[in-house]
């Protein structure tokens, strides 16, 4: 069979000079970057900037870690003082906050209970990060029979009711502030568990894991060094939204009498103890737990959206 043109085509000895058209641009602006070279972090920080939502919530976070730390200093009420006489008065230059039932200063033990909130908020958080990273990184690289076990495992404790098992430990240890985080943590990382199990079982297919494996790299050095570093988007993520979970559930033991006692101050206890002064008028004294409860859930919350975004690799631009 052939071909109806088989002429081979004919190539100019020389290239004709319209084939071509100069740009404006110089030889040192050629080869100019258009984006700034930046490393995974510096591109998450700066797409965290911009994201309004997220940065007001930071700063309201650190506001808030601020006036937790030196708010009690400024004025001059110890949290647990009582003063009778000065019981129900309203917001005034003396009492910023107001007082309750007792006559303390609710500014004081505002910022006492925000110490106590955050403190037990942060602690549950870590402890819930440590425990989950190191069970989920073992669970998802070893795999087959041991990972099977071990997920079992987190479906028991899973399946225990959580308000339960922090009730009946708070009754038999007594309520205290490690009673409270103890109790937090010991179903709390589960889901942290599950989270650094589903990016390791993704990642440990990877190439660069291979060669680690190959130049006979120790699991846990493969863990700690490869796998653990490549999953830090998804575990800070859930860390802020483990931390706004747990100041809850503190204000709400406290709120049911198994959490921080009297004289100390709590979030929850003081909500509880404003529960009867609200209905007479006294509406300060649950105004403002309350409102730091909702704001500062509401500011973990957002920002950890934010930074679920600003961690997203397949948003990087």
């Amino acid at each position: 069979m052939k071909f109806a043109d088989q002429t081979p085509r004919q190539i100019p000895a020389k290239v004709p000079d319209e084939w071509f058209k100069w740009q404006d641009k110089g030889l040192q602006n050629a080869e100019k970057v258009s984006r700034p070279s930046l490393s995974y972090w510096q591109d998450a920080w700066k797409r965290l900037l911009k994201n309004k939502l997220a940065m007001s919530g930071l700063v309201f976070l650190v506001l808030l870690t601020f006036m937790a730390i030196f708010g009690p200093y400024m004025v001059k009420y110890d949290v647990g003082a009582i003063d009778l006489p000065n019981q129900y008065k309203p917001p005034s230059t003396d009492h910023w906050f107001g007082t309750d039932s007792h006559g303390r200063d609710v500014f004081v033990r505002t910022w006492y209970g925000a110490r106590i909130s955050l403190f037990v908020g942060l602690m549950a958080a870590l402890i819930d990060c440590v425990i989950g990273i190191v069970y989920g990184g073992i669970s998802g690289y070893k795999g087959g029979r041991t990972d099977n076990m071990m997920m079992r495992i987190i479906e028991i404790l899973y399946g225990i009711p959580y308000l339960l098992v922090v009730i009946l430990l708070l009754v038999v240890m007594g309520p205290s502030l490690l009673t409270i985080i103890i109790a937090l943590t010991v179903t709390g990382w589960v889901g942290m568990a599950r989270i650094v199990r589903g990016q390791v079982l993704q990642i440990k297919n990877y190439e660069f894991v291979f060669a680690s494996k190959s130049f006979g790299t120790k699991p846990g050095r493969i863990i700690r060094k490869n796998l653990i570093p490549n999953t830090m988007g998804p575990i800070i993520v859930q860390l802020t939204l483990t931390v706004p979970s747990a100041i809850f559930a503190e204000a709400f033991l406290s709120f049911l009498g198994l959490g921080i006692q009297s004289p100390f101050a709590s979030w929850g206890s003081m909500a509880n103890d404003s529960l009867g002064a609200i209905l007479s008028g006294n509406w300060w004294t649950l105004f403002f737990p309350a409102f730091f409860i909702s704001f500062t859930m509401f500011a973990f919350n957002v920002l950890g959206d934010g930074l679920q975004d600003a961690l997203d690799p397949k948003l990087r631009k």
